[in-house]
């Protein structure tokens, strides 16, 4: 499994924060927190946490996990250009509470920061930031064999080709899709609907399975023109995109976070701390050997939470049976040659 679909929302750049031809603050569609990371940390506890188990049996996510997001301004966070550290806090402290909520959650950033800088932020933007509006990102393909493909149909674009892996497609309204035409990275914003020309196959996920995850496959699907986010040389694409390797490493952080906390130990605790520290100071050289400590950190701490809680640790729905699954998920989610080469030397392979 190698969906790796790092959003721009956790690159080191300022992706996020309104460019030349957005609109002004939209975060102001909803309440923005003083502490982010803190908020993220609350509303795990209180709201994402309590239902974990029953998300985790569960296909899709319960309202009230995205009624808070959008209530306390986290839906809207990519929008206020936050730095990395508040970025990889969040998605960390989510993840602790609910694998599946962060996941489609960090998508949904990822769709928002790219149309912020895009002609399309007048329109989307505002619905996006309040959560009125759910957007998902399908960007995976343009690293395959066989790549989603772009063509110019009139004023538009016609999308042929699949992509193996886009989270939240039962529920959101537009999936921001990355495609190839020529030498050229066509991103589009497409309306997230089945059609003839647009077909969803859900995955039967090991963990996560309420993110609502499936294959999509484009057969000439039309896009119009008016959904043009933006044009960029391939290699400028391919040469921007390790920088967003942090992400996935942020949800293995609060799957080690939360397992830690089951185990009982502090010496996890730490190394949480001290892992997470690491990811955020890591250049992109750097990168995939703090993303594979992150995946091998979430693995010992989960057997570590699953040795603590002992027998009902083999019941299905424990707390060390779920996060036994969700570190083995993020052992390979997002992976790289490079990441994968690491965390095979981090496990003995």
């Amino acid at each position: 499994m190698d969906p790796r679909p790092e959003p721009g929302f956790l690159r080191r750049s300022c992706v996020g924060r309104p460019r030349t031809g957005a609109p002004g603050p939209v975060w102001q569609h909803g309440r923005m927190p003083d502490d982010p990371v803190a908020t993220a940390h609350r509303i795990a506890e209180e709201v994402l946490l309590p239902d974990a188990a029953a998300v985790d049996a569960a296909t899709s996510l319960p309202p009230a996990h995205r009624a808070a997001l959008d209530g306390s301004g986290l839906t809207a966070l990519a929008a206020t250009g936050p730095d990395l550290a508040t970025r990889i806090g969040v998605t960390a402290a989510l993840a602790g509470g609910c694998l599946a909520t962060a996941f489609v959650w960090l998508q949904h950033q990822g769709a928002l920061s790219a149309v912020l800088g895009s002609p399309l932020a007048g329109r989307f933007a505002g619905p996006l930031a309040d959560g009125s509006l759910r957007a998902g990102v399908a960007i995976t393909a343009l690293r395959g064999p066989a790549p989603l493909t772009a063509t110019r149909a009139g004023d538009g674009w016609r999308l042929t080709g699949d992509v193996p892996w886009v989270t939240g497609w039962s529920t959101i309204g537009v999936v921001r899709v990355a495609a190839l035409d020529g030498d050229r990275v066509v991103s589009l914003l497409v309306d997230a609907s089945a059609a003839p020309t647009l077909t969803a196959t859900p995955l039967a996920l090991t963990a996560a399975r309420a993110s609502g995850t499936a294959t999509l496959r484009f057969a000439e699907h039309p896009v119009p023109g008016d959904r043009l986010l933006a044009i960029t040389p391939h290699e400028e694409w391919l040469a921007a995109d390790p920088a967003g390797l942090a992400g996935n490493g942020a949800l293995a952080l609060g799957v080690a976070a939360r397992a830690a906390a089951v185990a009982g130990s502090s010496v996890l605790e730490d190394e949480v701390e001290r892992t997470r520290a690491a990811l955020v100071a890591a250049d992109v050289a750097a990168l995939p050997a703090a993303r594979a400590d992150c995946s091998a950190l979430a693995v010992r701490a989960a057997a570590a939470a699953a040795v603590a809680e002992g027998a009902r640790s083999v019941l299905a729905g424990s707390a060390g049976e779920r996060l036994t699954r969700e570190a083995q998920f993020l052992l390979v989610f997002g992976s790289r040659p490079a990441i994968r080469t690491a965390l095979l030397g981090r496990l003995g392979a």
